[in-house]
């Protein structure tokens, strides 16, 4: 992971680190008006390093949920962060409309 931050630099890029222990709710950043947008996700049972963490913590994002709950599955997860980011980029690039019937 090392080389991937030295090689994309969050203090230059629109790197997001998702974790429940986030500063910031996923749907903040202003996704639309960002060229690329960076995720970085942690193991399903550690999730991301806890100095990564501190070091980037205006960067780190997380999903609301109940306090009772530890997290959220990983696969769920980066459904909903991926989600909302294409959804504040109006689905660009993709299908909105199948047109399978219209064949």
């Amino acid at each position: 992971m090392e080389e991937f931050l030295t090689k994309y630099k969050p203090e230059e890029n629109s790197m997001f680190f998702a974790t429940t222990k986030g500063q910031h709710i996923y749907c903040e950043p202003n996704y639309k008006e960002m060229e690329e947008v960076f995720l970085l996700f942690g193991k399903e049972t550690k999730g991301l390093p806890e100095d990564l963490l501190q070091k980037y913590l205006e960067k780190t994002i997380r999903i609301p949920m109940r306090s009772t709950l530890r997290s959220l599955n990983l696969s769920n997860s980066v459904n909903i962060i991926v989600y909302e980011v294409l959804r504040q980029k109006d689905f660009e690039e993709l299908e909105e409309i199948s047109s399978y019937f219209s064949e």
